[in-house]
């Protein structure tokens, strides 16, 4: 499990990434400026600490792959990692709104995409938990 581990991590880093260009993409200077300051504030920071946190997780990941197969702390850690992105995964289905996506190509694509990322993530988080009994 620890090269799944590894390729989480640099997925994960990928995926911090692809966070800095989320204010063009989705036009925030546009978008966000008719909500209240504090709104439009909490979007912009949020998503820097959601990029911090998921940067941290992939270097975790890659750095700490060994530890986080073999010793009781990464046994909870991985526990941990595995709720979150399962989390993240019934979130794509249940909270976002399928109007989103459904009869666009490009959005039913990332939306695909994406998914299988956040299904490949619980999958080997939860995996190495359960693998790894100490």
């Amino acid at each position: 499990m620890i090269i799944h581990i590894k390729i989480a991590g640099y997925l994960l880093l990928v995926l911090a990434c692809i966070h800095i260009a989320f204010p063009k993409y989705f036009k925030w200077n546009k978008e966000l400026k008719h909500l209240s300051l504090i709104n439009n504030q909490m979007m912009r920071i949020h998503t820097f600490f959601i990029a911090i946190t998921v940067g941290l997780m992939g270097l975790l990941c890659i750095t700490s792959s060994v530890e986080l197969t073999e010793t009781l702390l990464g046994k909870k850690t991985t526990l941990g990692l595995g709720v979150f992105w399962s989390f993240r995964l019934l979130f794509q289905f249940f909270v976002y709104s399928p109007k989103l996506w459904k009869g666009k190509i490009f959005e039913t694509v990332i939306h695909i995409l994406f998914s299988l990322l956040w299904l490949y993530f619980s999958f080997t988080f939860l995996l190495t938990y359960y693998m790894n009994k100490l």
